[in-house]
C-alpha cells in the first residue's frame, strides 16, 4: 500500500510499466465531466472506475484484494476517504471463492489499520494489499484506475 500526493507520483513508475501512462492520464483528465462508470483507457490495460458514492461505516467495508490489476484509488470531490489495510497474507476468513472475471475476493477479517485519503492524494494498491475502501461520512466522488499487472 502507497499513500502519496499525485505531484509525486512520478517516484512510483518504476513499480510496473505501465504505471507512468495510467498517472499520466489521471494529470491529464477531467474528471469530473465523465459520467460515472467503467472507461477504457487504454483498452483493459488501463481502464478507470468512476465513482459516485457514499461513504460507509468501517463494519460494512468489507475487505478485498486482487490479482490480475494494481489499484490507484484517488478522491475527485469529497472531504476525506478513509481506507482499510491489512497484508494479503494475514487475510483468514474469505466469504466465497476468488471471483477471476471480477478480479476480486471479499474477506470477513478485521483491517490492521485505517488510514486517510485527501484531494490531491492517491493510494496505490498491489495484489498483497488487502483494502476496504469507501469508509466515512457523506458523498464522494472518486476514481479507481486499474492498471494490469
Amino acid at each position: 500500500m502507497i499513500l502519496d500526493t499525485l505531484d509525486r507520483s512520478a517516484r512510483y513508475e518504476c513499480l510496473h510499466p505501465r504505471l507512468g501512462r495510467a498517472f499520466e492520464l489521471i494529470a491529464s483528465t477531467d474528471w469530473m465531466a465523465l459520467e460515472p462508470g467503467i472507461h477504457e483507457l487504454e483498452g483493459r490495460d488501463i481502464f478507470v472506475n468512476v465513482m459516485e458514492r457514499d461513504l460507509k461505516q468501517k463494519a460494512e467495508a468489507k475487505l478485498e484484494v486482487h490479482d490480475a490489476y494494481i489499484d490507484i484509488q484517488v478522491l475527485v470531490d469529497g472531504e476525506r476517504e478513509a481506507f482499510g489495510w491489512s497484508p494479503r497474507a494475514a487475510l483468514a476468513r474469505p466469504q466465497g471463492p476468488f471471483d477471476t472475471e471480477a478480479d476480486i475476493r471479499f474477506y470477513d477479517d478485521e483491517p490492521q489499520t485505517y488510514y486517510t485519503l485527501l484531494p490531491g492524494q492517491f493510494t496505490l494498491l498491489l495484489p498483497e494489499d488487502g483494502h476496504a475502501p469507501m469508509v466515512g461520512e457523506g458523498r464522494v466522488r472518486k476514481i479507481i484506475v486499474k492498471v494490469r499487472i
